[in-house]
């Protein structure tokens, strides 16, 4: 019982002591992806809590190790490394000890790719470009630089950059009707109208025509009647 007692202590300060320094390497505030202040989310580097020789470590220490991890990766939120640490925990001794000495890092190096990834959403231009080479040199040292660091200065000058306003499409615009009254008004009131040309000179002329035809025909008629009357 006082063994299980004193394992139980050591436990307990196995969660104490990595929180100390999470909380020290707490940064400046940041901007969030609305352009807020926010605190920054810090990524620990999981490498610098194997502190002991897993090769020659007791039960109890990789145990210990294993559950400062597993905290670590929890307050991370990250997606794989708590699960894959916690079912090593239940499971033996040397299970849990081949996986601190060869799965964890694989583990985490694809959680950290997530976390990246997921820093795409919504991220603007100089996010966008200082992710994707985080991602394209692959290592855990480019994604906590870029987690901690780089994420943050691209965000503040995307939010630094003003929008671009697209300018606005008039071409739909319906185009205001030109009214002919007062163009085309024939002895108009300020300057008159146009003359008549074209068609409109030739019905004139043709009934001009007629008209004289008429009066030639009649005065023809007049005449003879004239001269039947006088004989």
């Amino acid at each position: 019982m006082r063994w299980k007692l004193s394992a139980g202590v050591l436990m307990a300060l196995a969660f104490l002591i990595p929180a100390a320094p999470a909380s020290a390497q707490t940064g400046p505030p940041g901007l969030n992806e609305a352009c807020q202040t926010v605190e920054r989310k810090p990524y620990k580097d999981i490498r610098e809590l194997v502190t002991i020789d897993l090769d020659t470590a007791t039960d109890t220490e990789v145990r210990i190790l294993a559950n400062q991890i597993l905290a670590t990766a929890t307050a991370e939120s990250l997606p794989v490394l708590p699960g894959a640490v916690q079912e090593r925990l239940d499971g033996t001794a040397d299970e849990l000890r081949a996986f601190l000495k060869a799965g964890v890092q694989s583990a985490w190096t694809a959680d950290l790719r997530v976390s990246v990834y997921r820093t795409l959403t919504d991220g603007g231009a100089n996010v966008q470009a200082a992710a994707q080479k985080a991602l394209d040199t692959g290592t855990i040292d480019a994604y906590l630089a870029y987690l901690n660091d780089g994420l943050y200065a691209a965000r503040a000058l995307d939010c630094a950059t003003p929008p671009t306003v697209a300018p606005s499409d008039t071409s739909s615009a319906p185009a205001t009707p030109t009214s002919s009254a007062g163009q085309g008004t024939s002895g108009g009131e300020g300057g008159g109208g146009l003359p008549l040309t074209g068609a409109n000179t030739r019905v004139v002329a043709g009934i001009g025509g007629v008209l004289l035809l008429l009066g030639g025909i009649g005065y023809l008629f007049g005449r003879r009647r004239r001269s039947r009357f006088v004989a």
